[in-house]
């Protein structure tokens, strides 16, 4: 079910902008009162740096419990990409929308973009998306311009690129289904509101979201059944096996999964547990049997990394990267002496100052 997307000839057309505060402060909004054109230098400025964030990202689409139809998110978009014209009539809409729901304390006040882009590969077809980005801080720079013979330096504030907060991209692909939508937020603890609340969006569960969601699962169920006296290498040793499996495979098959990797019944219910509120979350059931995405594999990878904190002020830090062969570069053990444990590692050569 995963969608090939080629952004090599997308071009941004136009740009609605807002300012988005939070109600509950008094904070205004304030809309742009016509379209801002975008002339051919900007685009080829503004284009990658807009579409840059939305890169493997896991598939998300509008969601409504009775109907598409009821769908405001929905709807605008559909909107837009029928009349091009309407860009700023609903992209204001859009910008209110996120205003009204920006209501709880801990939502930032930022800068809107709303902009409409043309030419991006959708399985081998050409279609237009509809790219919303939200920047809750500024940052200061500095440029340096020629004056009367002179070099002078200017001081400014104003948007990094490289950390825009939160984003989406609503592609005119999947209309039927509540679009093909890419999104991120940066943020982590308020992605509900983003994705949720004011984006109104559930996750489409092809083969990215299903590695994603089948490997750190089992890695959470696999931690699950070890005591808390448990090292953390040996945690980290254990999330590694369990990604092993999917490293090794093509192919996930459940039952195959629970017999290799989670064993215990214990471990079994666990799993099934938590994919049940997922499934729950999707609105229908995972599916048991499917092609393993290698590069989301890569990424639940990280998430087996192993640091052990001391009493005596030292950490270390075990990337996930280290094979399970290696086990032994790290020695447990007592010093009678001196009444205290201690750790050993062992290593070739200190590469701290690379």
């Amino acid at each position: 079910m995963s969608v090939k997307i080629r952004f090599n000839s997308a071009v941004v057309t136009g740009l609605v902008l807002a300012k988005v505060g939070n109600p509950q402060r008094d904070e205004p909004l304030q809309t742009s009162k016509e379209v801002f054109a975008v002339d051919e230098e900007q685009r080829e400025i503004l284009t990658p740096l807009f579409l840059k964030p939305f890169k493997n990202l896991v598939a998300h689409r509008f969601q409504h419990h009775s109907s598409l139809e009821k769908h405001e998110m929905n709807l605008l978009a559909t909107a837009i990409f029928g009349a091009p014209g309407s860009l700023l009539a609903n992209g204001c809409d859009i910008a209110r929308r996120l205003y009204s729901k920006s209501n709880h304390p801990n939502i930032k006040s930022g800068d809107l973009c709303i902009s409409r882009i043309d030419d991006i590969e959708v399985e081998g077809q050409m279609t237009n998306a509809l790219c919303i980005l939200k920047s809750e801080s500024v940052v200061p720079f500095l440029s340096i311009s020629t004056e009367d013979g002179d070099l002078k330096l200017h001081t400014a504030e104003g948007i990094n690129p490289e950390k825009i907060d939160k984003g989406c991209l609503i592609l005119n692909h999947w209309p039927e289904k509540g679009y093909y939508v890419l999104t991120f937020d940066r943020s982590g603890g308020e992605s509900r509101f983003w994705v949720r609340e004011f984006l109104g969006l559930q996750a489409v569960p092809d083969a990215a979201f299903l590695t994603n969601a089948y490997a750190e699962l089992a890695v959470a169920a696999v931690r699950q059944e070890m005591d808390e006296s448990v090292p953390p290498e040996e945690s980290s040793r254990a999330a590694r096996e369990v990604i092993a499996y999917f490293d090794d495979r093509e192919h996930f098959d459940l039952e195959e999964f629970e017999q290799k990797i989670l064993k215990t019944p214990d471990a079994v219910a666990h799993f099934a547990g938590e994919r049940m509120k997922i499934e729950e979350e999707c609105g229908e059931p995972l599916e048991t049997n499917f092609e393993i995405s290698p590069k989301d594999v890569k990424k639940v990878m990280k998430h087996t990394a192993a640091v052990v904190k001391l009493d005596t002020g030292f950490e270390i830090h075990i990337k996930p990267g280290v094979a399970t062969t290696n086990e032994w570069l790290l020695e447990r053990g007592l010093d009678e002496a001196k009444g205290m444990k201690f750790i050993k590692l062992y290593f070739n050569e200190d590469v701290s100052g690379r």
